[in-house]
């Protein structure tokens, strides 16, 4: 049951020219997510990888992903 440890995904947001945030990864074949704001695509994004990683693991029972280590940098969004 190692896919029930959190994992590190590399998610690329980009600001479309129709207003919208599109979340997509590299890590994750399958992963993307839309939404108005950067938050909400980021949300939408971790629903999509964690469907997709339950998936994966019915299937071959392990992803090559990494696990969170005890410390790392994370970029927090703000609305000020």
């Amino acid at each position: 049951m190692g896919w029930l440890m959190e994992k590190f995904i590399n998610i690329h947001v980009k600001k479309l020219p129709e207003g919208v945030y599109l979340a997509t990864s590299d890590d994750l074949s399958g992963l993307v997510a839309q939404g108005r704001t950067a938050t909400e695509a980021l949300e939408i994004a971790r629903d999509v990888a964690r469907k997709l990683l339950e998936a994966k693991a019915e299937r071959s029972g392990h992803t090559n992903l990494s696990v969170i280590g005890d410390s790392f940098d994370y970029p927090l969004i703000v609305n000020a």
